[in-house]
C-alpha cells in the first residue's frame, strides 16, 4: 500500500504548493474522518505559507472536541475564534487539556491575528460555515481500518474503543452533513 500512495503523495505536495500560492486571507478548512492525514497536511500548508511570508493561524478542532461532544463545541470555537478573526481582532480560547482521559478547558491561549486562518480536523468544513470559507480541503486517509491503525498509534491502544466509537459518529456526521461534497478532495500524503 506505501508505494502506492507515493505518487499520490507527489500531487498531494504539488496542489499544496498551488494552494499556498493562492492563499493571503481568508479561511481554509482541512477535513476528513480520523486518522485521515488532515494534521499532516494542515502543518505542511502552514508551513509552506509562512515560508512565502504570509500570516496564517492553525487552529485544531481537537482543541474543542472530547469524546462525549465531537461536533456541538461549535459555537465555542465561533464565539471564541472565529468572531475576532471576522472583525480582525487577536483572540482567545482554551484548547482543551486532557488528563487520565478527561478533557477540560485548559489556560486561555492568545492568539495574535493573522489574514488566513485554517482549521483543521472532524467538521472543520461543516455546513455551517461553508459559505465563508476560502478553501475546503478533505482527506480520505484510505480504510477506516487503516484510519483507526493510525489514529491508535498516535493516540494510543487505550484509546482504541473510543476511536472506534468516533469513528462509528464521524461516519454519520459527514453522510448527514455531506461534507466530502464541498471540498476538494486530497490523497492522504
Amino acid at each position: 500500500m506505501t508505494s502506492s500512495l507515493r505518487p499520490h503523495a507527489a500531487v498531494v505536495e504539488t496542489r499544496l504548493d498551488d494552494l499556498a500560492d493562492q492563499l493571503d486571507a481568508g479561511i481554509v478548512a482541512v477535513d476528513g474522518p480520523s486518522g485521515a492525514g488532515k494534521s499532516t497536511v494542515a502543518d505542511q500548508l502552514v508551513e509552506r505559507l509562512r515560508d512565502r511570508g504570509t500570516g496564517v493561524t492553525l487552529v485544531r478542532t481537537d482543541d474543542f472536541a472530547t469524546w462525549d461532544n465531537p461536533v456541538a463545541w461549535w459555537p465555542e470555537l465561533e464565539a471564541d475564534i472565529l468572531h475576532s478573526f471576522v472583525r480582525r481582532r487577536d483572540y482567545r480560547y482554551r484548547p482543551r487539556v486532557w488528563h487520565d482521559g478527561v478533557a477540560t478547558p485548559g489556560p486561555a491561549v492568545w492568539v495574535e491575528w493573522q489574514p488566513l486562518l485554517i482549521i483543521e480536523g472532524v467538521s472543520s468544513a461543516r455546513r455551517r460555515i461553508a459559505e465563508r470559507l476560502t478553501h475546503a480541503l478533505w482527506l480520505d486517509g484510505g480504510t477506516a481500518e487503516e484510519r483507526l491503525e493510525r489514529a491508535v498509534a498516535r493516540d494510543g491502544e487505550t484509546s482504541r474503543e473510543h476511536l472506534q466509537q468516533w469513528q462509528e459518529f464521524e461516519r454519520g456526521w459527514f453522510a448527514v452533513d455531506r461534507t466530502r461534497e464541498r471540498c476538494v478532495v486530497l490523497d492522504r500524503p
